[in-house]
């Protein structure tokens, strides 16, 4: 049995700390500061509630961070800043460079490293969510999950391998939603939406309400996907391919990452006036 951390138990974070607690081990969270929801989900899933980092990383051998990309190399070194010495998992949608960064500076204050990333959905459903891992130590973070609903999997022992495949994976699936956001409010821009839709339906009788689906909902979790957009720009870049794409998705998320934490699922218009004027 192992103390497992989690920063910070989110959506997707908590569904991973779920299912390290199934197999049997202890998962300890940091409660300070977090939100009402947070605790709630803490809660309901068993999570032992800590004070501090520090508490948590004196407690802990293994820690796994999943948060927004734009705060992975800042949750690291508070991690390196309270002494940690165990081993750190980065779970998050971070450029094999950046992994690779993270990962020199916890190897230079002794803390063991694991590149990770997830692939799916929250992970409730077995077969949906997959944790993909590589470093030297991987097979330690691999065994937390194993008989879980989480898949994880080892694909290597470099540091940087299981995030240029999170990716050039989130490259299609997300950059794709992005164009399609960015062609419907250019079409209502233009006037000719309706003409598109009937186009798309003449091709595939249900392309239009999949389509139309597609933008309404990603606006819950655009204001996380502008971070990673500027993630896969980098990756790509560093691989000397064009990036520019991806420098426009991440602004078609901006325009909409308002829409964090509406009660309700906005009407599409709605979120194309938001694409249209840049707000």
């Amino acid at each position: 049995m192992t103390n497992m951390g989690i920063l910070h138990p989110g959506a997707m974070g908590i569904s991973i700390a779920a299912s390290a607690k199934s197999t049997g081990h202890d998962v300890y969270w940091v409660s300070a500061g977090r939100s009402e929801e947070s605790r709630q989900r803490a809660e309901e899933h068993g999570l032992t509630s800590l004070d501090t980092l520090e508490d948590l990383c004196k407690t802990c051998e293994i820690i796994i961070c999943v948060c927004p990309s734009h705060a992975a190399e800042d949750v690291a070194q508070q991690v390196i800043d309270v002494g940690f010495t165990g081993l750190y998992c980065d779970g998050n949608a971070i450029s094999p460079q950046k992994s690779q960064g993270i990962g020199e500076k916890l190897t230079a204050a002794n803390i063991d490293y694991v590149d990770g990333s997830i692939v799916g959905p929250p992970a409730w459903k077995p077969d949906t969510t997959r944790f993909y891992l590589s470093g030297q130590s991987a097979d330690q973070v691999k065994a937390l999950f194993d008989n879980s609903v989480t898949t994880a999997m080892v694909i290597g022992d470099e540091i940087g391998r299981a995030s240029a495949l999170k990716m050039v994976f989130a490259a299609q699936t997300k950059g794709f939603t992005a164009l399609i956001c960015a062609i419907q409010a250019t079409a209502e821009k233009l006037g000719v939406r309706e003409d598109l839709d009937n186009e798309w339906t003449m091709r595939d009788t249900d392309s239009v309400e999949q389509t139309q689906n597609r933008v309404r909902n990603v606006t819950a979790k655009a204001w996380r996907f502008s971070g990673e957009m500027q993630e896969i720009a980098d990756t790509f870049g560093e691989a000397g391919l064009p990036n520019g794409f991806f420098l426009g998705a991440l602004d078609v998320y901006e325009r909409i990452g308002h829409f964090k934490g509406a009660d309700e699922t906005p009407e599409l218009i709605d979120v194309l006036q938001a694409l249209i004027d840049g707000k």
